[in-house]
């Protein structure tokens, strides 16, 4: 197990990756002093692979946990997906001491994070990415929000997680052109930024998903440093181009 710290004062908070640690995941958020109550907020196909298992994590330490599904295609990636997990926690009678969860790729982890941000004036907030791509970028920095008809991500918030919590034995399910998705921007931060990790990923790339633990975790965490240090470096993106 690797830690990675994203320094950003009050709001900094560290990146955890391991393999086999969705069962650590409740102890860990007991730490932080989170609670009572924590919503899971991932896909229907996820939940059996990756969100029962945190559920049962958190309740396991004592949380009270309250599952919500949404879809992980863009056009889910909404206000009215938004407004279901608000109604959700409502009726739950969740407030901004509790705690919300996304267990999945980058869609979900707007999502719940753009309602974390905004209900109640935010509430704490783990990311649990499940894709390469959410566990080297956009579980990291703190982007959230949603897509609009007339352009995609009009309406959201930088609002940092508490934690970032990635398991890597999820890639194992991950689908090929989900993988290359993330092998992508693994390689474009190996060619920015880490020549050492361009090697590894020559000897690797070829069967990235059946490389060793140690491998992953490896190339993971350096590309999660990386990300990290832009995030320091330009919390709120004021240089960059993309603003996306």
């Amino acid at each position: 197990m690797k830690k990675v710290p994203v320094s950003l004062g009050e709001r900094s908070y560290d990146i955890v990756i391991g393999h086999g640690i969705l069962s650590a995941l409740g102890d860990a958020v007991r730490r932080l002093g989170l609670g009572p109550k924590e919503m899971i907020v991932t896909s229907t196909e996820l939940w059996p692979l990756y969100g029962k298992p945190v559920q049962d994590s958190l309740a396991a330490t004592g949380f009270d946990v309250c599952p919500a599904h949404m879809n992980d295609d863009e056009e889910s990636k909404s206000i009215q997906t938004v407004t279901l997990l608000y109604d959700k926690l409502v009726e739950n009678e969740f407030d901004r001491n509790s705690g919300m969860v996304a267990v999945g790729g980058g869609v979900v982890g707007d999502v719940a994070g753009f309602a974390a941000a905004t209900f109640m004036r935010g509430m704490p907030f783990v990311q649990v990415p499940t894709t390469l791509l959410a566990q080297v970028d956009s579980s990291i920095g703190g982007k959230t929000g949603v897509n609009l008809p007339s352009g995609k991500n009009l309406v959201g918030a930088f609002y940092q997680p508490t934690l970032v919590w990635t398991d890597i034995s999820t890639l194992k399910t991950l689908p090929e052109r989900e993988l290359r998705s993330g092998l992508a921007e693994v390689i474009k931060y190996a060619i920015v930024a880490d020549p050492a990790l361009f090697h590894t990923l020559e000897e690797n790339i070829r069967s990235f998903s059946e490389a060793s633990t140690d491998t992953l975790i490896d190339i993971v965490s350096r590309c999660c440093s990386i990300k990290a240090r832009i995030v320091e470096q330009d919390e709120r993106e004021t240089t960059a181009s993309d603003r996306s």
